[in-house]
């Protein structure tokens, strides 16, 4: 079933067609594989980058949108991803990068594309893990750039996951939370020892 994916912004588009057209944003970005890609690149796959601070076992808060991620292909494949942000005069471009997250992108979309099931992708970041998960969001008709994830809704987690995370194995949001929670949660500390010379 096909995913649902979301319209960017106009104008984050045009920002992102700008910079790739630019040989100076190009030239300068920390990313060899764009700058050695031979024929056109174009921007492809726009997800809105969601971030949560704070979440618990029973739900989430709303999360909080950061911008929007194209990935930036080149014949075949992803070479890069740009980034967007919104300004005070709306959105503008931010960066091109490139690594490991991009090829796990294209393979959690390609294995978001065999459940069965219509979802609308978006890209939901959890800062204090270091953890970018794939969020499938249930309602395709949803303003990608507003909500949270409903009990129902899956994560994908990219690679690299945290330690003890299994990358691109599709979770529920009511299954993966409580996990999360967990290791969020700092261990309480222990007790300190009682001072020399006062009572136990």
């Amino acid at each position: 079933m096909p995913l649902h994916v979301p319209s960017a912004p106009a104008p984050a588009l045009r920002s992102v067609l700008t910079a790739l057209g630019s040989p100076t944003a190009v030239r300068e970005a920390r990313t060899p594989t764009l700058r050695a890609a031979q024929g056109p690149a174009t921007p492809e796959l726009p997800l809105p980058l969601h971030v949560l601070d704070e979440f618990t076992p029973a739900g989430v808060s709303a999360t909080r949108l950061t911008g929007w991620r194209f990935l930036i292909r080149c014949g075949e494949r992803a070479v890069a991803a740009a980034e967007t942000r919104l300004t005070p005069d709306g959105w503008a471009f931010s960066h091109f990068f490139e690594g490991p997250y991009i090829a796990s992108t294209e393979r959690a979309l390609q294995q978001a594309e065999t459940i069965g099931q219509p979802y609308q992708p978006r890209l939901l970041s959890f800062p204090g893990l270091y953890m970018l998960t794939l969020w499938l969001h249930g309602d395709c008709t949803a303003d990608a750039a507003t909500g949270h994830p409903a009990a129902t809704d899956i994560l994908i987690p990219l690679a690299p996951a945290p330690p003890g995370i299994a990358a691109h194995l599709p979770l529920r949001v009511a299954e993966l939370l409580p996990v999360l929670t967990h290791r969020a949660t700092p261990a309480p500390l222990p007790p300190l020892p009682p001072l020399l010379g006062s009572p136990a």
